[in-house]
């Protein structure tokens, strides 16, 4: 039993709960740390492979995100871009085609704007998400369906099905039309502009770099690889046990455990019935990303393949002498491992047949037990059934994260801007009780 009371107890120290510990012991708060891994950062990590530093997990960010840049501004670092690519590749109905990024993206022009033509209507705010009274007339829609009322080309449609399962990492047929219309609405209603923001740009020194910068602002304490398991409400605010049985005493409790995972740890009195219901149902994302090096390939290109390919998207980003290293996605994690050479250099060769793939990494974010998911993406029916209760306040409990969101959901701009609305609302919580308590 550890006999040390804290003000807030926070779960994960990914952008959210370093956010988090930042803003509210900056304001005088004691705050502890607990973190089931052996480093900061979540669902983003560069590490050391191929011979370089990438990123494992999230990467890119945008000014048009502004919760991380300003961030990113804050601690002065610099953002580079990926390679502009010169090549386009795809494999739509049963063919291979080649051409330019531009001639690529015109394809796609006509029917990307009619599936987002009301994203304006619906959301008019894209930080206020419930603006709009009718959501509740296209939230149980899917992508799938929508772009099925386009009666398109088999070759549009099929390249349609694979951009939308690149962005959702997942199945469109699981995919929420109201989450791909806030995507839309969150870059000026532009779909080629939401592209470049998902993918152009990303932290020089990495997301390290500003994750640590945060977290060196933060006056917390902070222990690694305690598996949180008991979350229990208390007369004086809260316990909180590990694994382990070590236990915690706090006033308030941050969790930023993701959607899908949020169900392993029990909570006394369980949480409500709402959001019981959307942790067991967990979101859209279940696919992969990977790093390949690759020989004798350097021209800067991207590619994509049909939605139930096992790789649907990749990318050039780096090049090391005469030799490429490229970064992609697949819409399903247990269809392909990344570290599976042979199968990556497969299902990359769907797509560019001459490729060689020396070397290929990744790690399995939907098996990771801390994550089960890759980034946060909305299936039908979950914005209008399961976000504001998710951002709701249990009696000194809090959520927090990227999948809990106003914005951008699913990136590191979400994380923070989640961080900022809770510790606001946690330092409510806490002023007041501090007020009952002289009072009393």
């Amino acid at each position: 039993m550890n006999n040390e009371n804290y003000d807030v107890i926070i779960i994960g120290a990914g952008f959210a709960g370093v956010t988090s510990a930042r803003e509210l012991s900056q304001k005088g708060y004691r705050v502890l740390i607990l973190e089931a891994r052996d480093r900061l950062g979540g669902r983003t990590w560069l590490d050391q492979r191929l011979g370089r530093s990438l990123e494992i997990g999230g990467t890119w960010v945008h000014w048009y995100q502004p919760h991380v840049w300003s961030e990113i501004t804050r601690y002065g670092l610099d953002v580079v871009p990926s390679p502009e690519p010169d090549k386009a590749y795809w494999v739509a109905d049963g063919k291979r085609y080649n051409g330019t990024p531009d001639g690529l993206f015109e394809i796609l022009d006509e029917a990307n704007e009619a599936l987002l033509a009301d994203a304006r209507k619906y959301f008019p705010l894209p930080y206020q998400p419930f603006t709009s009274k009718e959501l509740k007339d296209i939230d149980y829609l899917t992508v799938s369906e929508q772009i099925k009322k386009l009666k398109l080309s088999k070759e549009i449609s099929d390249l349609m099905h694979s951009m939308w399962s690149l962005n959702f990492n997942g199945p469109t047929e699981k995919a929420g039309i109201t989450q791909a219309m806030r995507w839309a609405a969150l870059s000026d209603y532009n779909w080629k502009l939401m592209m470049e923001i998902c993918a152009s740009f990303k932290i020089e020194k990495g997301t390290k770099a500003l994750i640590d910068s945060i977290f060196n602002d933060a006056k917390a304490e902070i222990f690694y690889s305690k598996v949180v398991s008991l979350v229990e409400k208390t007369t004086n605010g809260f316990k909180v046990q590990t694994e382990e049985g070590e236990q915690f005493n706090g006033k308030t409790v941050i969790a930023t455990l993701p959607l899908n995972v949020l169900n392993t740890i029990e909570f006394d009195p369980p949480l409500s019935e709402v959001k019981c219901k959307a942790a067991d149902e967990g979101q859209t994302s279940k696919g992969m990303k990977f790093w390949a090096k690759v020989k004798n390939f350097t021209t800067p290109f991207f590619a994509f393949a049909p939605a139930d390919y096992p790789i649907n998207y990749a990318q050039l980003e780096y090049t090391e002498g005469d030799d490429g290293i490229i970064v992609g996605f697949g819409p399903d994690a247990g269809e392909l491992e990344p570290e599976n050479k042979a199968g990556v250099e497969e299902a990359l060769r769907h797509m560019i047949p001459q490729i060689e793939v020396i070397e290929s990494v990744g790690h399995d974010w939907v098996d990771d037990k801390f994550s089960g998911e890759t980034w946060a993406m909305q299936s039908n029916n979950q914005l209008t059934n399961y976000l504001s209760e998710l951002q709701k306040p249990e009696d000194g409990l809090f959520l927090a994260g990227s999948d809990y969101a106003n914005g951008w959901a699913g990136f590191i701009d979400g994380a923070i801007e989640s961080a900022f609305s809770v510790s606001g609302k946690a330092n409510k919580y806490l002023t007041n009780r501090l007020q009952k308590e002289v009072t009393i």
